[in-house]
């Protein structure tokens, strides 16, 4: 063992890693970036829910309930539908995760100290948000209770509101149930970005791009023989985790696979797009590979898929509007457990072509560009 040859090895390794411009800031970045999106993720709690409020009562204390709900700081008051039906299409569409109907009666009933229901209804199609906003409103309906009626009266049977709740989609909350749609779309991200972007990049550095374009090969046969094996090893993918959810953990599915497949067709076009960015920016596999994590990490944190995009401060849930991931899993839970379908799911399509289309079109330019180059 020569101690020489093992200092010039460590100044060849610290070399390199200073030339390469690319991965240099990613080695330095990604830790803050972890640091900062645990820290505003992870160790916050679950505010401003989506709530939506149908009044049957119209009354004072129907607005005090209401106000009860919003000054909590739990929940925000985002709908107002007019009926059961209403609520219902509320929820289905994602608009809000908690509903809250006052029934007619409300303000005679407290007044009389006649025992009360009042119902919440909270969407399980995520488990751990679901858990939590019923739980919210528990405690919130709980303190009400005490605040309407006089002291010892509910407890000695005289009377009281009551919190009725229903969890839709998803009633026993089991987490699978809402993590299987998840995994389809995380998955599909996974597994084309990080394959396309080793794609071209490895051809690179092997000297062969070159070879192949002095051949009668054009950049368009070049590029669909690249897109369509990866297209067809996502499918498969996706088959079998479908098939795995349902038939091995049982999750019930209550959709369609034509919007499932459709929504999951246009995030493939986005996370096809961000791996050959990456493969063509890129000038090793390695930094190809760095780039890719570093890009699927925000994905990951800030789209709903481990955290609830609720308990994010404000400035970093305007953030995830930005994330393709986001979408996608609105659009697969949602038709997965609830069975919604694009009436209802139309504006996280539109996100999801936006996004996708761009994405994969600036891909396309990024490729001709490169290889003129």
């Amino acid at each position: 063992m020569s101690w020489r040859r093992i200092r010039v090895l460590i100044w060849k390794e610290f070399t390199q890693i200073r030339r390469d411009r690319a991965m240099l800031p990613i080695l330095f970045i990604m830790p803050v970036l972890q640091l900062v999106l645990f820290g505003y993720v992870v160790g916050s709690d679950v505010r401003n829910l989506d709530l939506a409020v149908l009044d049957q009562d119209h009354s004072a204390v129907s607005r005090q309930v209401v106000d009860a709900f919003t000054s909590s700081g739990y929940f925000k008051l985002v709908a107002r539908p007019a009926s059961d039906a209403a609520v219902k299409d509320t929820l289905d569409g994602g608009t809000a995760v908690v509903a809250v109907t006052i029934p007619k009666g409300l303000q005679d009933a407290v007044r009389s100290k006649r025992a009360s229901q009042i119902g919440v209804i909270v969407d399980g199609s995520d488990s751990r948000t679901s858990s939590v906003a019923a739980g919210y409103a528990a405690s919130i309906v709980a303190a009400l209770n005490n605040k309407l009626y006089a002291t010892g009266m509910s407890s000695a049977g005289m009377g009281g509101v009551d919190a009725q709740v229903r969890v839709l989609y998803n009633p026993t909350m089991r987490a699978v149930n809402t993590m299987v749609p998840a995994l389809l779309a995380f998955i599909l991200l996974m597994s084309t970005q990080n394959l396309m972007s080793q794609a071209i990049v490895k051809e690179r550095e092997r000297g062969t791009l070159e070879q192949l374009f002095v051949t009668p090969i054009g950049r368009t046969d070049y590029l669909l023989g690249k897109l369509i094996p990866y297209i067809g090893i996502a499918v498969v993918q996706v088959v079998i985790t479908f098939a795995v959810g349902v038939l091995w953990f049982r999750v019930p599915f209550n959709g369609s696979l034509w919007i499932i497949g459709s929504g999951l067709m246009l995030f493939m076009l986005s996370a096809l797009g961000l791996g050959m960015i990456v493969s063509l920016m890129s000038k090793t596999r390695q930094q190809a590979q760095q780039t890719s994590m570093f890009l699927q990490m925000p994905s990951m944190m800030l789209s709903g898929f481990m955290f609830p995009i609720d308990a994010f401060p404000r400035w970093l849930y305007y953030a995830t509007f930005l994330i393709p991931l986001r979408y996608i899993l609105v659009i697969v839970r949602s038709n997965f457990l609830k069975g919604s379908g694009f009436v209802s799911l139309w504006p996280q399509f539109l996100a999801m072509a936006i996004f996708s289309i761009a994405i994969f079109l600036f891909g396309l330019t990024r490729f001709s560009k490169r290889l003129a180059d």
